[in-house]
């Protein structure tokens, strides 16, 4: 395993760390607590140090997963957990340090730690970004001893540079991967020159930069990739990307021409992320160990070459772009 520098702080984290939105075995299944510890573990075994959760996954039973793997490991782990997200409805006005407060402070009780390395914002609306008295906020509890970092986790770049302006914010988590490609061109530097950590989220779209996917795949109806391609139920692009399944599909294929079959699609597309200096750290979720163990291989796979970056931007400028790049 490799290790980062996460932005301004002290902390050197794992390149392939842990989301952990389904890690108790699946997007829309029960939550599974020995599924979820078998994850877990396999990931610190694998040199993992940086585990990404939130408040709302499984209605906190993924935090309180975390928590007893922080009991079973004398490893140093660091924990992100992230707040907002229960707010209902999901408006600027429902914001306020009052609230957010509650939601820290429960995090804490539910993971059984003093203080967390770090909570994000959990992609508020853009009207947050604006506003002083939530960012001083988490002054307060940092002077309190409650949290170490604060991070925002957003949908747009246009967000990620709005939360720029915050000087205690020092990271930023965002949808990137080889569908999701503006970041890279209109934020990564301006996070770099300011020493913001970048945390990559939705790295494989969805499942679908596995290369594992068919026409014919069938999707659990509790499965967001089911019920919001359309965003019924939060912005769409958390699904799939924003991208088309079918559309998808298509560049899957050309992307597995350039790459070819000494080590997966979704090997390939993690370690593309990972050419990207700025980048501190890649979050991709499992739902079984054995998951964990292929997204690790990454880490060890030669660098991606020019020739190969230059086609995975065509094949996104041929499927992908016209759909994307203006929406995120």
């Amino acid at each position: 395993m490799n290790y980062r520098k996460l932005g301004s702080t002290d902390i050197r984290i794992s390149e392939i760390s842990l989301g952990t939105w389904q890690v108790g075995g699946g997007w829309g299944g029960n939550f599974d607590e020995k599924a979820a510890a078998d994850i877990l573990h396999e990931a610190i075994d694998g040199g993992v140090n940086f585990i990404d959760t939130a408040d709302v996954y499984d209605d906190g039973m993924s935090e309180a997963a975390v928590g007893r793997l922080l009991k079973e490991r004398s490893e140093q782990i660091y924990v992100a957990s992230k707040c907002g997200r229960q707010i209902n409805p999901h408006v600027s006005e429902g914001y306020t340090p009052e609230v957010l407060r509650k939601y820290v402070e429960a995090s804490l009780k539910n993971i059984g730690i003093e203080s967390l390395d770090l909570i994000q914002l959990h992609c508020p609306p853009t009207a947050v970004y604006e506003r002083d008295d939530i960012f001083e906020l988490f002054d307060r509890l940092k002077e309190e001893g409650k949290i170490k970092h604060l991070g925002v986790s957003v949908e747009k770049v246009e967000e990620a540079q709005l939360a720029l302006n915050y000087p205690n914010v020092q990271t930023v988590q965002i949808i990137f991967n080889m569908f999701r490609q503006k970041p890279a061109e209109t934020f990564f530097g301006k996070a770099s020159a300011k020493d913001v950590g970048i945390i990559v989220r939705v790295p494989l779209a969805s499942g679908l930069l596995s290369g594992k996917m068919s026409r014919d795949r069938e999707f659990d109806p509790n499965d967001h990739r089911h019920f919001n391609r359309d965003g019924q139920a939060f912005d769409k692009g958390e699904t799939f990307s924003g991208v088309d399944f079918e559309k998808g599909l298509d560049a899957v294929e050309e992307l597995k021409g350039i790459f070819g079959e000494k080590a997966s699609l979704a090997a390939w597309a993690l370690r593309w992320i990972l050419m990207f200096e700025e980048v501190s750290t890649v979050i991709p979720g499992a739902s079984r160990p054995s998951q964990i163990k292929a997204n690790l291989l990454s880490s060890a796979l030669p660098a991606v070459t020019n020739e190969q970056l230059e086609a995975v931007k065509s094949v996104y400028e041929k499927y992908i772009k016209a759909d994307v790049h203006h929406l995120w």
